[in-house]
């Protein structure tokens, strides 16, 4: 698959999940505020230790699986958008969880009004 590897991996994750905010009704993407701010309070001290991880040479990305598209901090694009894809499956798949068992958080109140 060559440069869309990384990126057919995220296609995955988000074909894989959609089904849960589809037929469970999870209501993940209706809630976009509450979503945006997990995806930035995760996002955002992921990102700078994958920065700094990445400039230390703890790890980098093969060139070959990726698009090749470099944004801020080194990092590809396809990094960027894992920041921003597994946190949406990693939340519909707990809103599935609690759909389906029943798990109550305290918010159940504020969804009916």
């Amino acid at each position: 698959m060559g440069t869309l590897t990384y990126v057919a991996m995220l296609v995955f994750v988000l074909v894989a999940t959609l089904p849960l905010e589809l037929v469970l009704r999870t209501r993940v993407y209706a809630r976009a505020k509450r979503l945006a701010l997990t995806i930035v309070c995760v996002g955002v001290p992921f990102v700078l230790w994958d920065i700094a991880a990445t400039r230390a040479g703890h790890w980098w990305f093969d060139l070959d699986l990726t698009l090749g598209i470099e944004l801020p901090g080194g990092l590809p694009l396809e990094e960027w958008m894992f920041f921003l894809v597994v946190p949406i499956a990693s939340v519909l798949t707990l809103e599935a969880v609690r759909s389906v068992r029943g798990w109550t958080v305290g918010d159940e109140r504020e969804e009916r009004a």
